[in-house]
């Protein structure tokens, strides 16, 4: 199990405008990671 630590600002990320490739991106990293952590693959620390 990794942990892992997320900044507040990322959980934001999905909030931002995203027509943004890059902000679409990040919120698709954001979001795995996060279901990676309601799976109990990974802890939030």
């Amino acid at each position: 199990m990794a942990l892992i630590y997320l900044d507040i600002c990322c959980f934001n990320r999905p909030f931002d405008d995203q027509g943004q490739l890059l902000i679409r991106l990040q919120t698709e990293a954001k979001l795995f990671v996060q279901e990676g952590i309601r799976a109990g693959d990974h802890a939030l620390v």
